[in-house]
């Protein structure tokens, strides 16, 4: 699917006085309040975080953030923590819960600082959690009462402690959703299995290219192909009909990632990220039938003042994040119903068992023919051997099997139909382990 040009075919222009505007309200507080402002008695009785309390001159340290969830989690019962993993080099990987967990509620997701050299991610994301747990105003509380929201603060705390995009181990783990070879995907992927959320944000920063690619926000959703068409559909309004226009309504120039577009005219020009990779977890959400969004936040200072000032850099960027949380949640409570009846469709269509894979390819085409299963098989043998090595994978994936003579068989017809092939298949480009297709259905 083509990506639409911005503005009707036009660059928005830079609002930079309404930024510096929004800024200077921001800068008081230094939060965005989600969905309606705290009370003046949420506001003194607060934690702030480390970020806060310097005005964005430094980010919030390891310790504080523990001190802070730990603070929030025995303020009452609306929010919990639990550790989810434990990093290669012992530091915990923690899952905050706040809401509502009944069998009626929307659950949503946000996995922030994937990479930790993008602080201001996870910034948004504290602070995200700490206004939830304070919040009193009535549409808040109400939106509490029939959501969970998960959050994992700091994917990648080691990462974060060196200063580095990868972990401890040298691995990206943005691009560790299928194999699974560390603490902090697996982590991800066993919140994914056991909570099965609807909708997933990633929370990420990008380093602008000016002219062509220098937006502060940019945004993208599952663009693998094999996402079903209602959680697609539902994945791209999120991103363009709400996001968007409310980080631009807030004085931030928007665009879709990966997007490279002519500044006088506003037309894309290139494509240099954001395909259809399936061990994204941008991808993996879609393929885990989850409405899936990718925010991005401009880590380049925008002015001399920035320059000069690094905090306001750093305030400006997680602001950013910030209005694009409020619009999700906002989304999320807005169009609940939507959201279950794509999420439920896309889980039943596994189970089905009917039309194509794609072993590749993304949205904005069709697939290559040698990319296309257009008969699939009913399913996937594996040695004995075989199965020992990608085991707990399977189970992370929520991938069900049953005994077959010496090894195990993998069958297609289950919700993760779409997902198996990506693991097993050998012609895919990251499959797990070579197995052997069945197509004596």
């Amino acid at each position: 699917m083509p990506i639409a040009p911005t503005a009707g075919g036009r660059r928005l222009p830079r609002r930079g006085r309404a930024r510096d505007l929004a800024l200077a309200v921001v800068s008081a507080a230094l939060t965005v309040p989600l969905l309606s402002v705290p009370s003046d008695a949420a506001r003194t009785t607060a934690p702030r975080t480390g970020f806060e309390v310097s005005g964005g001159a430094r980010w919030t340290g390891q310790s504080e953030e523990a001190s802070l969830l730990a603070g929030l989690a025995r303020s009452g019962d609306r929010v919990s923590v639990r550790r989810i993993g434990t990093t290669a080099r012992g530091r915990p990987l923690r899952l905050v819960r706040i809401g509502s967990a009944g069998p009626d509620a929307l659950t949503v997701l946000l996995v922030c600082g994937q990479h930790g050299d993008e602080p201001a991610a996870r910034e948004a994301c504290l602070s995200t959690v700490r206004d939830l747990a304070y919040a009193t105003d009535a549409r808040t509380r109400a939106l509490l009462a029939r959501t969970e929201i998960l959050v994992v603060p700091t994917a990648n705390p080691d990462g974060l402690a060196a200063g580095t995009r990868a972990n401890g181990d040298g691995v990206d783990i943005n691009r560790d959703h299928l194999a699974l070879r560390g603490a902090e995907a697996r982590a991800v992927a066993a919140v994914l299995r056991d909570h099965e959320p609807e909708v997933i944000e990633d929370v990420h920063e990008y380093a602008a290219t000016a002219p062509y690619y220098d937006e502060d926000l940019l945004v993208l959703w599952p663009r693998n192909p094999n996402t079903e068409e209602w959680l697609h559909d539902e994945a791209r309004a999120l991103a363009l009909d709400r996001v968007r226009p409310a980080a631009e309504k807030a004085g931030f120039d928007t665009g879709v990632y990966g997007v490279w577009t002519d500044p006088a005219t506003g037309r894309p020009v290139k494509r240099s990220a954001g395909d259809g990779q399936e061990r994204l977890l941008r991808n993996i959400a879609g393929l885990t039938h989850a409405v899936g969004l990718l925010t991005e936040s401009r880590t380049d200072a925008l002015s001399a003042e920035e320059r000069a000032d690094p905090a306001l850099n750093a305030r400006r960027r997680v602001t950013s994040q910030l209005v694009a949380l409020d619009a999700l949640f906002r989304y999320a409570d807005e169009q609940r119903a939507s959201i279950a009846a794509a999420t439920a469709a896309s889980r039943a269509a596994g189970a089905a068992d009917r039309g194509p894979v794609f072993l590749a390819g993304s949205d904005e085409g069709v697939p290559e023919p040698g990319d296309t299963l257009t008969d699939p098989p009913c399913g996937y043998r594996l040695t004995k051997e075989q199965f020992a090595g990608v085991r707990d994978e399977l189970a992370l994936h929520a991938v069900t099997s049953r005994p077959d003579g010496d090894g195990v068989y993998v069958p297609l017809r289950q919700p993760a139909r779409k997902l198996i092939p990506l693991l097993l298949d050998g012609r895919a480009a990251y499959h797990l382990t070579n197995g052997q297709p069945d197509t004596a259905c």
